[in-house]
């Protein structure tokens, strides 16, 4: 009877199994919306959105990554690194509202000078809400300065700032955050009146030379603006023929005050100052204007060392206080922003 033959014996070799081809990436066998992505929440599942990341390096090949459309659009550059993320470019930050928020509730504080009720009877107080009033009324009044030139400066043809701090208004947020918040806030505490940082954002190159006055002159304007509304709005509460001692109305006064004399500082044909940008807007491209532009944190304090010089001090500020004295419905105007004055400086009281 004849045997079968043995089975043939397996052969062995050094060559390792040829790599699965049907699954060669796990991220390919990802559901889309497993993905976390805004944008293909935004289109949501199934409607043929791009894809980013590692399942587009999958799809497209070592090295290769497409770009979706909610990526294109919620980057922080476009073209001439635009920013686009629509109405809310615009808007105001959470920042600035939280900040007009504590500033009114400051200002309410002040206006009842609840300080008095807290305090034993018989004793002194050194009233320390007005001051905090005034601080964060400046700042808000910086911010608003600032808003000016950016919002300016995007009319005439720089988009880079769309979206930024500049034109949603939060002074926290600024490129240059001590030359734009904290420099002023010092200038303030020191010198008892109004002098901006120098402006560090505005792409000159990108605006058209005939309109480079027009961006240079909004923040002062800006200023004016606003001492103009607080200037009415004291008036208002007091009318001729009366004086006041309130807190708030004081505080308010004294930020007019700061207002006006920002503005016309800023006038100076001095680097940090807008006045420079006013003279500059006149010359050619010149290499000692972009160098006076890089140092105009050394011009501004300069020019504030130069204001708080004591005997100089006291002519241009005596020459505001002239001015309230003849040019508003109440003369009583210059005192109210003298006691404003007084209330800031609480440490020399």
């Amino acid at each position: 009877m004849p045997t079968p033959d043995p089975a043939p014996k397996s052969e062995t070799t050094d060559v390792p199994d040829a790599p699965r081809t049907d699954a060669a990436d796990p991220w390919e066998r990802m559901p889309e919306d497993a993905l976390n992505r805004p944008e293909l929440a935004e289109h949501g599942p199934g409607t043929g959105a791009p894809v980013t990341g590692a399942a587009a390096a999958g799809a497209e090949g070592a090295g290769e990554v497409r770009k979706g459309k909610g990526a294109a659009d919620s980057g922080a550059g476009g073209e001439d690194g635009e920013r686009s993320g629509g109405v809310f470019d615009f808007l105001p930050s959470p920042v600035f509202v939280l900040l007009l928020g504590l500033t009114g509730f400051a200002g309410w504080l002040s206006w009842r000078a609840v300080e008095l009720d807290w305090a034993p009877e018989d004793t002194s107080v050194t009233p320390l809400l007005p001051p905090l009033f005034i601080l964060l009324g400046w700042i808000v009044s910086c911010a608003v300065h600032e808003f000016a030139h950016a919002l300016a400066a995007y009319l005439a043809g720089d988009r880079s700032q769309r979206g930024g701090a500049y034109l949603r208004l939060n002074p926290f947020g600024f490129r240059h955050a001590f030359a734009g918040t904290v420099l002023p806030a010092l200038y303030l505490g020191f010198g008892a009146f109004g002098l901006n940082g120098p402006p560090a954002f505005v792409a000159w190159d990108r605006i058209p030379r005939s309109r480079r006055v027009l961006v240079a002159l909004a923040g002062p304007l800006a200023s004016l603006v606003l001492f103009a509304a607080l200037a009415v709005t004291v008036s208002v509460l007091v009318p001729p023929g009366n004086d006041t001692t309130n807190w708030a109305i004081s505080a308010l006064a004294f930020l007019a005050f700061l207002n006006l004399t920002s503005a016309v500082i800023n006038l100076l044909p001095v680097p940090g100052l807008d006045g420079f940008e006013v003279l500059a807007a006149g010359l050619r491209d010149r290499p000692w204007v972009a160098a006076a532009r890089v140092n105009a944190l050394f011009g501004s304090v300069a020019v504030f060392a130069l204001l708080w010089f004591p005997a100089l001090r006291d002519l241009w500020v005596g020459a505001f206080y002239t001015l309230f004295r003849n040019a508003m419905p109440n003369p009583t105007f210059e005192g109210t922003v003298f006691l404003g004055e007084l209330l800031l400086q609480f440490w020399n009281a």
